[in-house]
């Protein structure tokens, strides 16, 4: 019996207000494909997902999402700029560095480079 490798594929993210996740999200490049009023698709560029405007959002626990981008510094002044809440200020890890961020529904993600 051989074991398929399952990957993630897709995330989705409950939110308050889908225009204003979107704005934020553009700040760092994402793409948007509305379906309807309380979907769209999002494009990262590495990966797909998807917002779900929803009053019932819950962000405290679960998966910590990590993107990676060429140019840390760059993308902490956009997520600073787009009202993001910084958690964790760049610090050094095996690998390369990084910090944590809120979206604006609480979200928690971090950002890692190589560089």
């Amino acid at each position: 019996m051989t074991t398929e490798v399952i990957a993630i594929n897709y995330i989705e993210f409950n939110v308050k207000n889908i225009a204003k996740s979107k704005a934020f999200y553009s700040a760092l490049g994402w793409e948007f494909v509305d379906y309807g009023e309380q979907y769209c698709e999002f494009n990262s560029g590495a990966l797909k997902g998807g917002f779900f405007q929803t009053d019932d959002v819950n962000s405290n626990g679960g998966a910590l999402v990590i993107l990676f981008s060429h140019d840390l510094e760059n993308t902490l002044n956009n997520v600073k700029n787009a009202s993001g809440i910084i958690t964790a200020d760049i610090f050094e890890f095996p690998g390369g560095k990084r910090f944590h961020f809120k979206d604006l529904d609480g979200y928690e993600l971090a950002v890692w480079s190589d560089k």
